[in-house]
């Protein structure tokens, strides 16, 4: 088992450099500028839009497997809204009461919290497919601000109406129990990450997992535009701007990447699971 796996969700995953003027693209061909024509053409304002589980191209990412008809016509009455969220605007804040989890329909998100210092501390990126809020349910309070990095929209999924429901659709039981068990499992392979590994492992891991979680959402296996600053990147890794800078550069000049701007791609993905594993041995 390679390391990279251990905290393969969002990931927690998404996603990177400076804002991509160009609309980002979903697997099945559509823009952001062309969803937003179409809710315009429609005429529905976005924020009461009505969710069609089984005909989202994402629904085998946030939704269980093996649901009856009828069973999915009842989660979709749980999912019974989008929300349209700006780049650089939040979608909850630390402190704002819980009521909803959040899939991410389009456009990355981070997770960050407030330091004793002042800064963010950036504690995970998410993409199209993964939800998130789960930190509002231990205290009913969300603990972290979830920013978007980009234009994006999310389905709000009221928390006590999954509670209501969960107890009537085991698939959907087991489904909310996974979401939760990737992140224990996100959290734990962040640990060994900012305490075991050298810049050069965090680096390629980081690069490894994101191309791992956009390949399951029908992108290339090879390469990736970046949503997140260098300097966001840096704080995710526990790493200084320059040392994640010189670590890119240091790829490049080994022929393991390319690095145009924010379009990365992977020429050498071996090498970089090698670094990975190396110390580890897994």
């Amino acid at each position: 088992m390679k390391v990279v796996k251990l905290w393969a969700i969002r990931p927690s995953a998404h996603t990177m450099l400076d804002h991509d003027p160009s609309p980002t693209t979903c697997p099945n061909g559509h823009s952001h500028h062309a969803i937003k024509a179409e809710s315009k053409v429609i005429g529905i304002a976005a924020q009461s839009i009505k969710v069609a589980c089984s005909n989202c191209n994402l629904r085998e990412l946030c939704m269980p497997m093996g649901l009856t008809s009828a069973e999915l016509d009842r989660i979709e009455d749980v999912v019974a809204s989008r929300r349209k969220i700006k780049r650089g605007t939040m979608l909850f804040r630390n402190g704002d009461k819980f009521t909803s989890l959040y899939a991410i329909r389009t456009g990355f998100f981070k997770t960050c919290v407030a330091s004793e210092d002042g800064r963010d501390q950036v504690t995970g990126f998410q993409m199209a497919g993964e939800v998130i809020g789960l930190d509002g349910i231990v205290n009913d309070n969300h603990t972290c601000d979830a920013v978007a990095l980009e234009d994006a929209e999310v389905c709000v999924m009221p928390f006590d109406r999954i509670e209501e429901l969960s107890r009537e659709v085991n698939a959907l039981q087991r489904h909310v129990h996974k979401i939760m068990s990737r992140e224990i499992v996100r959290e734990n392979g962040v640990m060994l990450l900012l305490g075991s590994m050298r810049a050069e492992e965090r680096l390629a891991a980081f690069l490894l997992n994101l191309v791992q979680r956009l390949h399951a959402r029908g992108f290339s296996q090879s390469e990736v535009v970046l949503r997140m600053t260098r300097e966001e990147i840096g704080s995710y890794l526990g790493l200084k701007l320059e040392t994640v800078s010189r670590t890119f550069s240091k790829f490049v000049d080994d022929g393991m990447i390319e690095v145009k701007q924010r379009h990365v791609r992977i020429l050498n993905p071996d090498a970089l699971h090698e670094i990975v594993n190396a110390k580890s041995g897994l």
